[in-house]
């Protein structure tokens, strides 16, 4: 599975969280689970400023390519977590500490999981992959490299 096979709002959003260098981009894969969305995409960003420029370019990559807007947005003058909830996906900004807290990677560990590596130079070749539950690899909430 890649990247180019999510929704163009799922890709535009992994795309600008990568222009401001969020790291250890993840998108999980909701659909077929009943839950409220049908996707996350999950990033660090390593300072307040760094938190915010995301999700500000995220929003503006939207709107610009999509023409969609957040339906809701959540703790962006937070250095802890953002969320921007666009509808059919939902961007979740984290702190490291705050991703670590929450972990929603173990919460939906039954999901299909896309990790993005950091590089953007690797995007769209095979480095990008699938993780699931039951591989052994399964993201532990650190940085992937």
């Amino acid at each position: 599975m890649k990247l180019e096979s999510f929704p163009k709002g799922v890709q535009l959003a992994v795309h600008a969280a990568q222009e401001k260098k969020a790291g250890a981009i993840t998108v999980i894969d909701l659909s077929g689970l009943g839950a409220f969305t049908e996707y996350f995409v999950i990033c660090t960003g390593f300072s307040t400023p760094q938190v915010q420029a995301i999700c500000t370019e995220v929003e503006e990559q939207l709107y610009k390519h999509a023409q969609r807007s957040p339906e809701h947005r959540e703790g962006q003058r937070s250095a802890e977590w953002a969320l921007l909830d666009f509808g059919g996906f939902v961007v979740h900004v984290f702190s490291e500490q705050a991703r670590r807290y929450y972990d929603l990677e173990r919460l939906w560990r039954s999901a299909p999981k896309l990790e993005i590596p950091d590089s953007p130079e690797s995007l769209g070749h095979d480095s990008v992959h699938r993780r699931s539950s039951r591989d052994p690899e399964h993201f532990s909430g650190e940085a992937v490299s």
